[in-house]
């Protein structure tokens, strides 16, 4: 019953191609679209399970009935995903840059999945069904396994030393002017960055805000031991990026999945008259493999970092 199922598929190597590719992202779409919006899972089903069932599926479906090498096991299973990424974009179900941060871990278990179909066709094709049944029906339990857990609070802190007495940079870490425009790779493509902040009152109980291009922090002061700590929570926050797509997207990532619990800046006078600043930053990120987007979460909170310390650097420095 298996064998006659795979048997029914086009013979012509070009018709088997894009019947191969059809036929696994309409497989892999529907999965996708209830597990980010059904479920509101950011997850091992989403990220491994369901590149591996790309690679898997194509990869069988192509290859069923002739030899296929590793070469072509692999291009047909990246076409399928590229195909497939496109049309996330295409119908607005995810954007460009959550696409390209991905992209990394995709193409990797996407090309496992391959290997992993062509090995099944050389060795055991009477299996291949099963193995994509299987690998098919564990994201759904993963996804709903995933949800429940609980999300680790990491921290990133950075430092500088400014050419200036710690009074001075105090007042410039309270508030600061508005930014020049970013250089830097990482904001220009679209995720957000600071531009001013401001303060409303003085010591505890304050409000400071952190100003962003995509809308501002609240962030209440917790701690204000003038010159040297300021500390507070963040009560809100904006987007944390602006995604690039043919159409508005409001994907469930850029709400909750990516979020700032606290922060604080600490201040040291040095023996030569300058200050060591450093700044940190306590977070969450409900993503997982936490092992990989820990790089991106990390990489862009340290950007983040490196934008606001160095101005502060630069006000503080031309007010010595």
């Amino acid at each position: 019953m298996k064998m006659k199922l795979l048997n029914k598929l086009p013979t012509e190597p070009n018709k088997r191609r894009w019947a191969a590719i059809g036929i696994t992202v309409l497989l892999a779409t529907p999965l996708t679209v209830w597990g980010i919006y059904g479920i509101g899972e950011y997850g091992i089903a989403l990220f491994i399970l369901t590149p591996l069932l790309i690679g898997i599926v194509s990869t069988t479906l192509f290859g069923h009935g002739r030899t296929l090498t590793k070469r072509e096991a692999a291009k047909i299973s990246l076409l399928t995903l590229f195909i497939f990424t496109f049309g996330l974009m295409v119908f607005a179900i995810e954007g460009l840059i959550c696409i390209a941060m991905a992209a990394p871990i995709g193409i990797l278990l996407t090309w496992i999945g391959s290997l992993i179909g062509r090995t099944t066709l050389n060795k055991t094709p009477n299996s291949s069904l099963t193995i994509i049944l299987l690998t098919f029906l564990s994201i759904p339990i993963t996804a709903f396994t995933e949800r429940n857990t609980k999300t680790e609070l990491f921290t990133v802190s950075t430092s500088l030393v400014i050419d200036a007495d710690i009074e001075t940079v105090w007042t410039n870490v309270i508030e600061f002017p508005r930014m020049d425009e970013p250089t830097e790779f990482i904001f220009k493509a679209g995720i957000s960055y600071p531009i001013d902040s401001g303060i409303k009152g003085t010591g505890e109980g304050a409000i400071r805000y952190c100003n962003f291009n995509t809308g501002s922090f609240v962030e209440p002061i917790t701690e204000w031991s003038e010159p040297t700590t300021l500390r507070f929570d963040v009560l809100e926050q904006p987007e944390p990026m602006t995604e690039y797509s043919l159409w508005d997207i409001n994907a469930p990532h850029l709400h909750d999945y990516f979020v700032s619990e606290h922060g604080e800046f600490k201040l040291t006078q040095l023996p030569n008259g300058q200050t060591e600043l450093v700044g940190t930053t306590w977070y969450r990120h409900d993503i997982k493999p936490g092992a990989y987007w820990r790089i991106w979460s990390h990489w862009i909170i340290q950007s983040i970092h490196n934008r606001v310390l160095n101005h502060i650097k630069q006000n503080a420095e031309n007010a010595s």
